[in-house]
């Protein structure tokens, strides 16, 4: 059964290896975990609804809780102390398109709040009701999940927008054919919502980003229903695909969407090559994707990082003798892990994996095979579990992700990675931080930065210390080129930054396509747009929002 205050799968309890431990306990000390609340005492918070009866819409408190907060680390330890805050006064889960124009039409004739939930694994608190005076409903689509049509011949399927990452590849899979979207919250998250927080799976080197994939769809909206016919190509005027892409529910509601599919490829193999130091492995992956090498997947880690996968990986013995026999070939302390896939024909692997060899021993790259890479992929869906593994040790953890030019990349970095690492110094608290590059492009790349630190005495000293590295941070990313959000979307949590990346004139034309679609305000408030940038959002309730730098 999914886990009502953490992420995926209850059954699933991952044990944090001993030398995982050892290692967290030597950089940001050994810390003392906080008490969990138990749900009956949180069901018992639920206040009473105050939507009208319907038959699509139900009111009992399990399910409220269960759709009250996201996978952000303020939903984490609001779950956690049960301290929800606010909740949903009621979650409808439509099974048709009409269902949908039904409730928004319910919504707008008595002045309630509609919040879209797909698998609600935002951690941007795009799914969070706010305090107010109206009710709101959560829209699940949920019963959304089914591969609707396949048209092998231009290769678009269309898809009900609740459909998961597992059920997505399923269905497909069994005809022959592969989204090859696959962001980390697969298990969980649904196409629409890979849609509506414009999402970039690990191979989109080869597939591209979901914009790549969204060939058009339905979005029934509180004017109408608005359908995006699936063209190749058009010069007619601005693309509305591009309108739905990213409009994380402010516009309408997404329920179905067509995406471009791809033939099962003939191989797929994952590798790793262990670079001496920093530079030569950035340099490497720069170069690489400049030269157009088909690759699936290329992916970086820091100094930092590769120390980090390395004790977390468990089997110290093995890990001891790989690290004595890279040390022999040069790559010691500084060493850098660098991941990449080949997918495709026979012939097409063959001379990817032959280039990408080739530019590591440019490199000096140590290579090392399949061993590693397939580990990788074996466990890659995996790795959000590991927050509840380092929770139940008392330390919190968290991510900020990033992306900007080549030439920028190193000085970002080291300027998020810095002011991490003190963020928490007036504590005298260490805080151990590692990044990588998750998405490289010609232009540039993403940055992907983990943090952890001790939990505090309680929850509320634990959240402000999260406030302090999140906002100090993000001012930070915004103020030095580099955008809010590369693949998490804008939600509620980054709303106060999106204006340094659109200007005064872009937030005005959003703005201004918000209200068209949204006059009085009932989608999905204080998301993409806050209060104070006229998007009817409000700063009461289970998120913090402080003032724009």
């Amino acid at each position: 059964m999914r886990r009502w205050n953490g992420w995926g799968d209850d059954s699933i309890q991952p044990e944090l290896p001993a030398s995982g431990l050892g290692f967290l306990e030597d950089r940001i000390g050994i810390a003392q975990p906080l008490a969990d609340a138990a749900l009956e005492r949180v069901i018992r918070q639920v206040p009473a609804s105050r939507l009208p009866d319907h038959p699509l819409i139900r009111k009992e408190a399990d399910i409220r809780v269960r759709h009250a907060r996201g996978q952000s680390l303020p939903d984490w330890l609001a779950m956690r102390s049960g301290q929800f805050g606010v909740f949903p006064d009621g979650v409808a889960r439509p099974e048709r398109g009409e269902q949908v124009r039904e409730l928004l039409e319910l919504a707008a004739e008595h002045g309630f709040i509609v919040i879209p939930y797909g698998g609600g694994t935002s951690v941007a608190g795009h799914i969070n009701p706010l305090a107010g005076e109206r009710p709101v409903l959560t829209i699940s689509l949920a019963r959304m999940d089914r591969l609707l049509d396949l048209d092998s011949e231009s290769q678009i399927a269309t898809f009900g927008a609740g459909t998961p990452g597992p059920l997505v590849e399923s269905q497909l899979r069994a005809r022959g054919y592969t989204l090859g979207h696959f962001p980390q919250s697969f298990e969980l998250s649904t196409l629409g919502g890979w849609i509506a927080t414009r999402s970039s799976g690990q191979q989109s080197l080869r597939y591209g980003r979901i914009e790549q994939l969204f060939a058009g769809g339905t979005m029934e909206t509180l004017q109408g229903t608005l359908t995006v016919p699936t063209l190749p190509a058009s010069s007619a005027s601005p693309d509305l695909r591009e309108m739905v892409l990213g409009s994380e529910g402010r516009l309408g509601i997404i329920t179905e969407a067509k995406v471009r599919v791809t033939p099962l490829p003939e191989r797929e193999s994952f590798h790793v090559m262990f670079f001496h130091d920093w530079q030569l492995a950035r340099e490497a992956a720069r170069r690489m994707v400049q030269a157009k090498i088909p690759l699936s997947m290329l992916r970086v880690s820091n100094g930092e990082e590769t120390r980090t996968q390395l004790a977390l990986a468990g089997h110290p013995t093995k890990i001891r003798l790989l690290e004595a026999y890279l040390a022999r070939r040069g790559a010691g302390d500084g060493k850098c892990l660098m991941t990449f896939g080949v997918t495709g024909s026979k012939r097409q692997c063959r001379h990817a994996l032959k280039e990408a060899r080739r530019f590591g021993k440019r490199f000096r790259a140590v290579y090392m095979g399949t061993g590693m890479g397939q580990k990788w992929a074996e466990k890659r869906f995996a790795m959000p579990y590991l927050r509840e593994s380092l929770w139940q040790r008392g330390y919190a953890v968290d991510t900020l992700e990033t992306a900007t030019d080549w030439d920028n990349v190193d000085s970002l970095m080291t300027r998020i990675e810095d002011n991490l690492h003190e963020g928490l110094a007036d504590e005298r608290q260490p805080v151990h931080v590692f990044s990588h590059l998750s998405h490289v492009y010609p232009q540039g790349s993403s940055i992907y930065t983990t943090y952890v630190f001790p939990v505090a005495e309680n929850y509320e000293s634990t959240l402000v210390r999260w406030e302090r590295l999140k906002h100090t941070t993000s001012a930070l990313i915004v103020e030095n080129r580099g955008t809010i959000s590369h693949q998490h979307g804008v939600g509620k949590d980054h709303a106060q930054w999106l204006h340094v990346e659109k200007g005064t004139l872009g937030m005005t034309a959003l703005r201004s396509l918000v209200a068209t679609f949204d006059p009085t305000g009932i989608l999905n408030e204080g998301t993409l747009l806050r209060k104070t940038d006229g998007g009817w959002g409000s700063k009461k309730g289970g998120h913090h929002e402080p003032e724009t730098h």
